[in-house]
């Protein structure tokens, strides 16, 4: 890749006329030594893979092994139909959506890691959400995925995309900067503004540990996907109206990889602190032990 940092990409695509989607998808294909209609097919066949997630989290039993999550994409859309949600009709279906694919993910099914198992739910939630919304086609959503990597690889290249290393601010919240500085291209927003609204977008998970109860990724994982799906909708509507990360998006990242490499051990994914330490994540993982004795 020509690029390492957010700002050398904007200049890229600036310099080339190009969009971040564009110029990701003649990056890739260089890279991989195929052709960047090979490369749009496989990255097409990935969401077909996150559509087909959302649908099976709405209608089929997401009842996880544990027991511990199942059905709440199935409450939320629900409550969508039958009330007026606080949050509006079209974020609550992405909150329902990304809820949907966390929980198809929890229950052993397909689906397709955004950039982690752990943070699969939010860009399917935004981008499959968004599409019914306005009407975009398919091959417009496979180029918010080229731009969604392009942010990815610059975060994972300058700092964490793993909550065993940085915690959770570096799946939920680099998830939640993948599809913020997408759906801000997807909606016609510039580079500029599309790294604008991944800074906006980090900015506001700086320190989320990594605390999965039971050393499962389920709580309070899941529900962290449905409320990272309306974080990004937010950041991109920011930056789309014209707010600027004041703290450019590079040096957010930069501050991620610091406070994730000086978080405690107990905070990032080792279960031995925060919500899976409280008397109820105790029991829970007390429970799930003698399960397994009796299997």
């Amino acid at each position: 890749m020509r690029f390492r940092s957010l700002k050398q990409l904007v200049e890229l695509c600036e310099k080339e006329g190009k969009s971040i989607a564009e110029l990701m998808l003649s990056e890739q294909a260089e890279e991989s030594g195929q052709t960047p209609e090979h490369e749009f097919a496989k990255m097409k066949a990935y969401y077909e893979v996150m559509k087909e997630a959302v649908r099976k989290g709405l209608t089929e039993d997401t009842t996880s092994r544990s027991g511990l999550t199942g059905k709440d994409a199935q409450r939320v859309a629900a409550y969508r139909e039958a009330e007026e949600p606080s949050l509006g009709s079209e974020a609550s279906r992405a909150m329902a959506y990304a809820l949907a694919v966390s929980e198809v993910n929890a229950s052993m099914g397909r689906i397709i890691a955004t950039p982690t198992a752990g943070s699969c739910g939010i860009i399917p939630g935004v981008f499959v959400s968004s599409q019914e919304r306005f009407g975009w086609d398919d091959d417009h959503m496979v180029k918010g995925l080229f731009a969604a990597g392009a942010i990815g690889y610059v975060i994972a290249n300058n700092s964490f995309v793993s909550g065993a290393e940085g915690g959770c601010q570096a799946e939920v919240g680099s998830a939640i900067g993948m599809a913020a500085g997408a759906l801000t291209e997807l909606r016609g927003g510039n580079p500029a503004q599309s790294v604008h609204a991944v800074g906006l977008a980090l900015k506001n998970t700086l320190g989320l540990i990594c605390d999965p109860v039971g050393g499962l990724v389920e709580v309070p994982c899941i529900v962290r996907n449905g409320f990272g799906a309306v974080n990004a909708l937010a950041a991109a509507d920011m930056a789309l109206a014209g707010v600027r990360s004041v703290i450019p998006s590079d040096e957010v990242i930069d501050v991620m990889y610091e406070v994730g490499t000086a978080m405690p051990d107990k905070y990032r994914e080792t279960a031995k602190g925060g919500l899976a330490q409280t008397p109820t994540g105790k029991q829970i993982l007390s429970e799930l032990k003698e399960r397994r004795k009796k299997k």
